[in-house]
């Protein structure tokens, strides 16, 4: 069983900065992806970013390239996500994942899921 706690959330003006973080226990193997997707109120959850385990291969979403950053820390189990040049569209709620195999940008192919760490950018 694997546990994914985000944090690093709040609000923040258009063009700030942000880094979240995705802390993960229990039993992870070392060919465990992770991602990043969000939720914005009344729209499908959607990709972000993604991170094989070796941290050699990220996905970055269209929307976000160049601004976001995705990495991660495996000797502190930990997911990051920094966040550039906010935008009010960035706006939503942000998710960690996890799931065995390379790094996918759909939500459906993962098992492991926290709770979610609410992002604001006002307009």
């Amino acid at each position: 069983q694997v546990q994914l706690v985000e944090s690093g959330g709040g609000l923040v003006q258009a063009g700030g900065s942000l880094r979240l973080s995705c802390a993960v226990s229990g039993r992870t193997s070392s060919d465990y992806a992770m991602g990043w997707f969000r939720q914005a109120p009344g729209k499908e959850r959607e990709f972000v970013a993604a991170i094989s385990w070796s941290g050699g291969t990220t996905l970055h979403s269209r929307s976000v390239s160049g601004r976001f950053t995705i990495s991660r820390d495996n000797s502190e189990k930990m997911l990051y996500l920094r966040m550039n040049s906010l935008k009010p569209e960035d706006t939503a709620v942000y998710y960690c994942a996890g799931r065995l195999g390379a790094p996918q940008t759909l939500p459906d192919v993962y098992d492991d899921w926290g709770q979610g760490t609410q992002v604001t950018v006002p307009s």
